[in-house]
């Protein structure tokens, strides 16, 4: 991940706030605020860690249960001024029940989270990037099952004004003192290899220096014939080993997901 120390940041969901705090302590950016999907109770029932006090000692604003996916319900100092937005290694949980399930309107995990992250990149892009900034979305994600599941680079910003950069290493080392934590529960994750995935809003119009993105890997081209997106794989060197990965389970898991998601992005528009 790249920050530079005079862009403007929002963390969105930071969990126990420790990432937040690694930026300020060892980024040291111009402006820094720092948000959390729990109130304040449930983050220290939850972590029971001094994240939170220690920014706010710093004169860091941090804001409490704020849901992405819910502008109604946002503070309304909280305006669009901010370089960019980050969300890290950000999960929706699996059901615990039938009723859960049924509260979501049949729409299963992968549908959730890809959900998720296409409402925090649309509605961080017309809420909180300033027109004049960097106007940039960062997901940070895993390689692993559930994530590499969501086809971050290919769909999540389908049928928008928001254009997919590029991909970067995430190394936790560079953040001292970050915990990647599970999902609603007090308990380190093992520190897998992370990426960083940007965006930036297509009516972009920022003057700022923009030499960094030459570190960002772009996505490859999955718009001809002999690739599939969905995976996404390819290029095929042959039809018969293009046939065998539309055979194989892998592929045939993910364009059952896929149907799924153009159909909901369909009923959108």
């Amino acid at each position: 991940m790249y920050l530079d120390p005079n862009w403007r940041i929002l963390t969105i969901g930071d969990g126990d706030l420790s990432f937040s705090n690694a930026i300020f302590n060892h980024i040291k950016p111009a402006h820094l605020t720092a948000s959390v999907y729990d109130s304040l109770a449930e983050l220290s029932r939850k972590y029971g860690d001094s994240f939170y006090q220690q920014l706010v000692t710093k004169n860091c604003r941090v804001i409490t249960e704020l849901d992405i996916t819910k502008p109604q319900a946002w503070p309304n100092k909280l305006s669009a001024d901010f370089d960019v937005v980050i969300f890290q290694f950000p999960l929706i949980p699996s059901f615990k029940s039938k009723a859960e399930f049924e509260a979501n309107k049949g729409m299963d995990n992968n549908l959730l989270n890809r959900s998720l992250l296409r409402q925090f990149l649309i509605n961080s892009s017309a809420h909180f990037l300033d027109p004049n900034g960097q106007q940039l979305c960062f997901i940070t994600s895993k390689d692993v099952k559930p994530y590499c599941e969501w086809n971050i680079e290919h769909a999540l910003h389908r049928h928008s004004n928001i254009d997919y950069l590029g991909s970067i290493e995430f190394d936790i080392t560079k953040f001292p003192g970050y915990r990647i934590r599970n999902v609603d529960r007090d308990k380190h994750v093992k520190d897998t290899q992370g990426t960083t995935y940007v965006w930036r809003t297509a009516a972009q119009n920022s003057q700022q220096d923009q030499s960094w993105l030459s570190k960002l890997t772009p996505a490859q081209n999955m718009s001809s014939s002999d690739c599939c997106p969905f995976c996404p794989a390819g290029p095929f060197t042959s039809e018969q080993h293009k046939l065998a990965h539309e055979s194989s389970r892998k592929h045939q898991r993910m364009a059952f997901f896929e149907k799924k998601w153009t159909t909901l992005l369909s009923n959108e528009m």
